[in-house]
């Protein structure tokens, strides 16, 4: 990693201010939201024929895109300094309520994730998590030399493992994935020494039997068997690779058109609006379909690694590299969930599956990139 990506500078005589043109004075970055409008509105699309033309789901998903939007645009407003300092606060709280979740929290298909306020809204603590975890990462950073002296990346360790543990235990083996994954590409931006990464790597290796009986549940080991060899149990665990894997091959290269999927609207594809609408696009509009989505996929991560690379200080480069790498993250685990090349591990596909809490919690991500974007730092 290079160091010039990594490099600390000070802090004294300088102040955040907008500078530049309309988009730096509004916090907005006009190329990286008419990405996400684009992808946002691609996903509409493929939401509305995943549900056989029903309009109420589109239309709630449009509000909670609204609401998603709105806060992207008052988070962007924020200095990132005032991001940094109550970052420690921010992930205390987190944890504390991950660990009310096992005692207070809603029972949603067999896993307790939801805190729910009655009469107001009910939310995932985990979600908060995958934005607190990078941003106190980043300010831990800010203040100390890169590269991260081995007992610098211990703490780190300890202050990624307390929520990911807290969240698979729920159980929520996508968020917990997600959450460590935006923890440890923090750690490799900051200039992790390659020993460190192969060691970790090394290690995981020898604990992966340890994890195997004794950490993880019957049905997570049933999801690597069934990833392995998804014909041994084709009418139950091996189903939703199989049916996946059966529409995403059906569609050819152009797709049998919108509202025409077998699949999906037979209900042989499970989640069809949510964790598997890769394989309802696949189908109906065929590997071009996909290719377009993918395209702006990549646009949007561009975007992103631009405005990690132009950040002028530690903890701007780190929170948006971060951030965008965890983005990438989500993408490849959801599509190599659907395709079969990963375990299956309930991870939607970003600013397309139907959803409200991982909605907001993206478009806050994107706010925070417009933040440490549009907020430059001047010589006063």
């Amino acid at each position: 990693m290079s160091h010039d990506f990594v490099r600390r500078l000070t802090n004294s005589g300088y102040v955040y201010r907008p500078v530049g043109g309309l988009g730096s004075h509004l916090h907005i970055d006009f190329v990286l939201l008419g990405l996400l409008f684009a992808i946002s509105a691609y996903g509409l699309l493929i939401l509305y024929s995943a549900v056989g033309g029903e309009t109420a789901p589109v239309v709630s998903q449009l509000g909670k895109l609204g609401v998603a939007t709105a806060v992207m645009l008052v988070m962007a407003q924020i200095s990132p300094v005032f991001y940094m300092r109550i970052a420690p606060w921010l992930y205390a709280t987190g944890v504390g309520l991950l660990i009310l979740v096992p005692f207070f929290g809603t029972e949603v298909n067999n896993a307790r994730r939801w805190l729910v306020i009655p009469g107001v809204f009910g939310f995932q603590p985990s979600e908060l998590m995958k934005l607190v975890v990078p941003l106190v990462l980043a300010g831990y950073f800010q203040h100390r030399h890169l590269p991260p002296k081995p007992r610098h990346v211990f703490w780190v360790m300890v202050i990624i493992l307390m929520p990911v543990i807290l969240v698979e235990r729920q159980p929520d083996l996508g968020t917990a994935v997600l959450i460590g994954a935006s923890g440890i590409l923090v750690l490799i931006l900051a200039g992790l020494p390659r020993r460190m990464i192969f060691g970790a790597a090394a290690l995981g290796v020898m604990l992966a039997p340890l994890l195997w009986f004794f950490v993880m549940k019957p049905y997570q080991q049933g999801r690597i068997l069934t990833f392995l060899d998804p014909e041994r149990d084709p009418l139950g665990a091996g189903w939703n690779t199989i049916q996946a894997k059966t529409a995403i091959g059906s569609g050819g290269l152009t797709g049998k058109g919108i509202f025409n999927g077998t699949q999906s609207n037979l209900d042989f594809l499970p989640e069809s609006q949510t964790d598997f609408i890769i394989a309802v696009l696949a189908e109906e509009q065929g590997l071009l379909g996909v290719v377009v989505l993918m395209i702006l996929y990549l646009l949007l991560i561009g975007r992103g690694v631009i405005m990690s690379i132009e950040a002028q200080d530690t903890f701007g480069r780190l929170l948006a590299g971060s951030l965008t790498f965890t983005f990438f993250v989500y993408v490849f685990v959801n599509v190599g969930m659907v395709s079969g090349l990963l375990p299956v591990v309930g991870v939607p596909l970003p600013l397309v599956s139907f959803g409200g809490t991982s909605i907001v919690t993206l478009f806050a991500g994107f706010g925070l990139l417009m933040s440490v974007h549009t907020h430059r730092r001047i010589m006063m």
